[in-house]
């Protein structure tokens, strides 16, 4: 979860991938989050298979409740992903009051299990380091907690570039400008042909055609932009 859900964040945020079609990284984004979400899967049965093959209890640290928490929220994430930005039938609108949402539960979801990781390991060498015990400070104990910094500086990397304006992949321009049927878009014929009487009403006119312009734009942006 770590390095391949980390890699399904910021593939939007890579500039050398800003000239690929947003389709094929809307793809790529979805695969990546169902390769982390299968060795999600693979992993938890491990841990359920070797604690009952040693008779340890399962889900009693607070390592295990995180994890399964994340995991069981992942796959919401993950199922929400797939049913509203991925697949082509739900409104723009829908998508654009819940892309806030989706980006925020999928970087909320990153951080929990960086935390996880981190109890996991911590508790591993509390159970395996005997003698020398880790307060004892062995190098097996200094080089998994080098681990953890490591894992906490990537962490705050992948979060401050999920979080930086500067990194969010360019707008694609829509050309399209909400307009009655049967009408005409600015610039036309139609509009340049109009009598002297009717030129008081041009401004107004560009007015709410640019008006409408940003906000079929600010919708294809959020519809489409996805950061799970």
């Amino acid at each position: 979860l770590v390095s391949v859900l980390s890699s399904a964040i910021i593939v939007y945020r890579l500039p050398w991938t800003w000239k690929c079609s947003k389709l094929l990284m809307k793809f790529i984004h979805a695969g990546l989050n169902t390769i982390a979400m299968i060795l999600a899967i693979v992993s938890m049965v491990a841990a359920f298979d070797y604690h009952n093959a040693g008779n340890i209890r399962n889900m009693y640290s607070l390592h295990s409740w995180i994890g399964l928490i994340a995991v069981i929220f992942y796959a919401l994430q993950l199922f929400l992903g797939f049913a509203v930005f991925l697949l082509p039938f739900a409104p723009v609108t829908l998508r654009a009051a819940l892309m806030p949402i989706h980006a925020y539960s999928g970087l909320t979801i990153f951080a929990t299990v960086i935390a996880a990781a981190l109890m996991g390991i911590t508790e591993k060498l509390i159970f395996s380091l005997t003698s020398p015990a880790y307060s004892e400070s062995p190098p097996e104990a200094t080089f998994v907690n080098c681990l953890g910094l490591l894992l906490v500086i990537y962490g705050a990397i992948i979060l401050w570039m999920a979080s930086r304006p500067h990194w969010k992949r360019p707008p694609e321009e829509n050309v399209k400008v909400l307009r009655p049927m049967g009408g005409t878009p600015e610039g036309t014929e139609a509009e340049s042909t109009m009598t002297d009487g009717n030129n008081a009403d041009k401004p107004d006119m560009r007015i709410s055609s640019e008006a409408a312009r940003k906000q079929n734009l600010k919708l294809d942006e959020a519809g489409q932009r996805s950061t799970m």
